[in-house]
């Protein structure tokens, strides 16, 4: 874990240097997004970043903790901002071995999550799908519980690598297990998670108008699961296709493996481009919780 934290934080010390040594990365046609839509994934980023803390977070980006989750190496919290009227659940990423482990189970297997039916062609990544079965019942009784006490609220489920992943699953299961559920999805640095079954029922149940894939430069995560192997993306994507902090250095993309967005980069698997994410840098600040 120490040798993790320290390539952490060397790749932070890097990040100026990234900005001078990496080509930008050129896109056509793109004219950034709105304020609006860049300030809630930079502020959802603060939400993934905060789910690494070792130690807990018992105010993430000041909301109040509702629950923690942490069973098989799955973890993750609940969290309610009454002055935005969210219900936010967030997921970590990867930090242990047997984070790892999950990640390299690369064989698709029929979708079989608590709730979601008629899903025969489904498949998604083995160890994804462990991921969020290990904690399925408990999120989705705590979720329903602060939605009948809150009805007027938007649920938001985000996370940043396995984080994403896992996220992705869980805003599935709760659009399933709570159909009127008003429900957002913003995930960062996230993999492939299944197959093109398993696509159409994400954007088709979530809706693509309510998914913020992000996607930083030439990070490699988000095509580390070849589609060759039968993977593919689900819609939107959000490219912040070069580096600075600003709306109109970040595209809209179109469906879900635009070859003009992050899926034109070469993978180049889990680089520096992977910590950082709209001015966050992923894991490094516990600040975020409290």
């Amino acid at each position: 874990m120490r040798n993790i934290l320290l390539s952490l934080f060397c790749a932070l010390a890097t990040q100026s240097w990234l900005a001078l040594a990496i080509p930008v990365l050129e896109t056509r046609q793109s004219n950034g997004i709105d304020q609006t839509t860049y300030n809630n994934l930079e502020r959802f980023a603060k939400f993934s970043s905060a789910s690494y803390q070792l130690l807990g977070c018992p105010r993430p980006v000041g909301t109040t903790l509702i629950k923690n989750f942490d069973r098989s190496g799955t973890q993750g919290y609940l969290s309610r901002d009454d002055s935005t009227k969210e219900i936010i659940l967030a997921f970590r990423g990867s930090l242990s071995v047997t984070d790892a482990f999950v990640d390299l189970q690369l064989i698709l297997q029929p979708l079989n999550t608590p709730g979601v039916t008629n899903n025969v062609k489904a498949s998604v990544h083995t160890g994804f799908q462990f991921a969020y079965n290990a904690v399925a019942s408990d999120v989705v009784s705590a979720v329903k519980s602060q939605v009948s006490a809150n009805s007027a609220y938007t649920v938001v489920v985000t996370g940043h690598s396995l984080g994403g992943a896992v996220a992705s699953m869980a805003a599935l299961s709760l659009k399933a297990a709570i159909p009127n559920i008003k429900m957002k999805l913003y995930t960062y640095g996230q993999p492939r998670v299944g197959n093109a079954a398993f696509v159409s029922l994400v954007e088709q149940q979530v809706g693509v108008n309510n998914i913020f894939r992000a996607v930083n430069t030439f990070d490699g995560v988000p095509t580390i699961l070849f589609k060759e192997l039968g993977y593919r993306h689900f819609a939107t994507e959000y490219w912040q296709f070069k580096n600075g902090e600003s709306r109109s250095n970040v595209r809209k993309c179109t469906g879900g493996d635009d070859p003009s967005c992050s899926d034109s980069i070469p993978s180049t698997f889990i680089n520096p481009a992977h910590l950082f994410y709209f001015g966050q840098a992923m894991a490094l600040n516990p600040l975020l919780c409290f």
